[in-house]
């Protein structure tokens, strides 16, 4: 009978034991879990706040940056159109011309009053035979150089002038035109200077010069007297 009353020993109670041991290690595990996801969640929320903080200044203003600028506007003021004054013309006033009205009743005239002649003058007779007669006043003297063929100056007159021979290496060349010189013509009609002032190649300008101080004139003068002139010379080269 006692050991009807005994109890008798579970099977089973070693597997209970098992079971409540993995609940207790995932109770555990998810603790720690939970514990490790606040940590990281706080974490996150203060590093969070902290960049909230840094880019306050630029989070307030960077809608006024955004903002689109403000747009000029221009006020056009209407230019009004005033007509030119027109000034009236002032008609001057018409002249009236008075006529005197003679006066009707006239004083007496005048009495008309005569000089007395005057008394004439004996003058005894003069013979014009011993009236004096002033000497003309003398003449300015001529210059002492040579002087341009101007205003009273006469130019002087050709008297002998040869001509010069071609050359045989211009006519060969064909050469054909004028020399102009520029003399000095003494007061004795004489070539005494000659410049060229225009030439002609292969010895037409050399033979001219040789021929021209050979010419002869009647002299320039100036109020009468022979003076010493410049005068221009030419000579012209024309093959036939």
């Amino acid at each position: 009978m006692q050991s009807k009353d005994k109890p008798r020993p579970q099977a089973n109670a070693p597997d209970t034991q098992a079971e409540g041991g993995e609940f207790s290690t995932f109770l555990l595990e998810d603790a720690e879990d939970n514990k490790i996801l606040k940590v990281s969640l706080w974490a996150a929320i203060g590093l969070h706040a902290v960049l909230l903080l840094i880019n306050f200044p630029n989070f307030v203003q960077d809608p006024v940056a955004e903002e689109p600028p403000e747009k000029a506007v221009f006020m056009v003021q209407p230019i009004k159109y005033q007509p030119p004054k027109v000034e009236k013309q002032r008609i001057p006033p018409k002249q009236v011309k008075r006529v005197p009205i003679p006066d009707p009743t006239p004083d007496a005239p005048e009495p008309i009053r005569l000089d007395a002649p005057e008394p004439e003058i004996d003058l005894p007779d003069i013979d014009e035979d011993f009236l004096p007669i002033p000497d003309a006043p003398p003449a300015p003297p001529a210059p002492p150089g040579p002087i341009l063929v101007t205003g009273e100056v006469r130019k002087p007159e050709k008297i002998h002038a040869p001509q010069p021979n071609y050359t045989e290496v211009a006519r060969r060349a064909r050469i054909q035109g004028s020399v102009i010189a520029e003399a000095i013509v003494d007061r004795n009609g004489d070539v005494v200077s000659v410049k060229i002032l225009k030439g002609l190649p292969m010895g037409l300008s050399e033979e001219t010069l040789k021929v021209m101080k050979q010419w002869k004139f009647h002299p320039a003068t100036l109020r009468g007297k022979p003076v010493d002139v410049y005068f221009n010379l030419t000579v012209h080269f024309k093959l036939q």
